[in-house]
């Protein structure tokens, strides 16, 4: 059975960038009918805050990303403990002392020699008495010791991938003070898990070459990797510098949808063209990962405006019926007035908007020459109650009476009775004016 996952860190907001991994992993599982994991990769004490786990969570119950079990990794820490004394059992990890300060300077004299910035592996070399005395002055970390040949493996969107071991340090998988890394908490918990298949961004690829040394020396199965393409901006800029501001908080404060997103992102970098889906079912049914490629993908936060107003447009008033209900749209009105309104909204709030519109009226826009004409039409009302005929048959009669026709005829009538010169079908929207202004 497929089985997926999705592990932020809790040390900050989701923004669009952690979103295509968390979307991705979802749609394959699905897909399939397999399980989506929400994993917390709270394991750094001094960073990791309940609020903002709490925050990624309710994120992604707005996009409708909906997980079926929840890991936390500090829950876990006793785990890693005993998987970090197998691998010291098996020689594959080793303790180090070099201060970062010793680690960049090493670096930096291997770039002076043109030489790759790999870990020497200085600390294979070290005496036990040299190691107690190192212990005494400082905190020793541990680095897994690769096996020096070439990684390989077949990805999910880049194709046949291979990295050469040697080209690589030793990664890190415990700090100095005992503090769990990334990549040792990750391979544990996807070993353990039954993890089937891990989507990630393409900055994970040389990660992904040292788990999988990582997996093969715990003698557990490898999952299926995937990486797909980083986001940039619209000018192909680095999008790090502004994910501040593409938080999903901050765009659902702008009115943005949760489909607008979810179908925007299901077809961000892929070669099948952006299709505005109003239900999840659709995403899922469409998604495949042969679609996608490596090449860097723009995202614009400026499309997801019209994705917005367009969802809204197709909504089917079943749908936004604890919306109209909680802002006291009467059931028996309810069809009558979202139909009337939502091809003229852009975001939720213009909802209450025109809801405000219908039951307390506004202040009609009446220009001068317009006066006359405009007073004599309102007092030709017909009487209720209104239809959605009544609005053809009022502005024919006020057409056979003034010769006024077209723009000189409904602008004036419309800009009175709801004080602007474009909104709603009029036909639709004059049975739903609770309040006819007076001049």
């Amino acid at each position: 059975m497929t089985t997926t996952r999705f592990a932020p860190s809790p040390t900050g907001y989701l923004h669009i960038g952690n979103l295509r991994a968390a979307l991705f992993n979802f749609l394959i599982a699905r897909q399939q009918g397999g399980t989506f994991i929400l994993r917390l990769d709270d394991t750094d004490p001094a960073r990791s805050r309940p609020e903002y786990a709490e925050a990624i969570r309710e994120d992604l119950r707005w996009l409708g990303l909906t997980w079926d079990r929840e890991e936390t990794q500090s829950a876990r820490l006793a785990r890693y403990d005993a998987v970090a004394a197998q691998l010291r059992a098996a020689g594959r990890l080793y303790e180090c002392f070099e201060t970062p300060a010793e680690l960049d300077l090493k670096r930096k004299k291997q770039l002076n020699m043109g030489l790759p910035p790999v870990y020497d592996r200085a600390a294979l070399k070290l005496t036990e008495a040299e190691k107690d005395t190192l212990r005494a002055e400082r905190g020793g970390y541990w680095r897994f010791r690769l096996d020096h040949k070439r990684i390989e493996w077949e990805d999910g969107i880049l194709g046949p991938q291979s990295i050469d071991a040697a080209s690589v340090s030793d990664p890190v998988l415990i700090r100095a003070d005992g503090q769990v890394l990334y990549t040792l908490a990750s391979v544990t918990d996807d070993t353990d898990m039954g993890i089937t298949d891990v989507v990630r961004g393409l900055d994970h690829v040389t990660n992904t070459a040292t788990q999988i040394q990582i997996i093969e020396s715990m003698g557990k199965p490898l999952p299926r990797f995937a990486h797909h393409s980083m986001l940039t901006g619209p000018q192909g800029e680095a999008l790090s510098k502004r994910l501040g501001t593409l938080s999903l908080r901050d765009l659902r404060a702008k009115g943005v949808e949760p489909m607008a997103i979810i179908s925007l992102m299901a077809r961000l970098g892929s070669s099948k063209p952006v299709e505005l889906r109003q239900h999840m079912d659709e995403v899922i049914a469409g998604f495949s990962l042969s679609d996608f490629n490596a090449s860097p993908t723009k995202f614009d936060e400026a499309d997801l405006a019209p994705l917005t107003a367009r969802w809204f447009h197709g909504v089917p008033t079943a749908d936004m019926a604890d919306t109209l209900a909680a802002l006291g749209v009467p059931a028996d009105t309810a069809d009558a007035f979202w139909l009337a309104i939502r091809e003229n909204i852009d975001t939720r709030a213009d909802i209450a908007k025109w809801w405000d519109l219908c039951r307390n009226g506004t202040t009609p826009i009446v220009d001068e020459e317009d006066l006359p004409f405009v007073r004599e039409a309102l007092e030709s009302l017909p009487p209720r109650p209104f239809t959605q005929d009544t609005w053809a048959s009022w502005t024919a009669a006020l057409k056979a009476a003034t010769g006024r026709k077209g723009k000189a005829l409904f602008l004036p009538l419309r800009k009175a009775l709801i004080g602007a010169d474009k909104g709603p079908d009029m036909k639709r929207l004059l049975p739903l004016l609770q309040v006819i202004p007076k001049l």
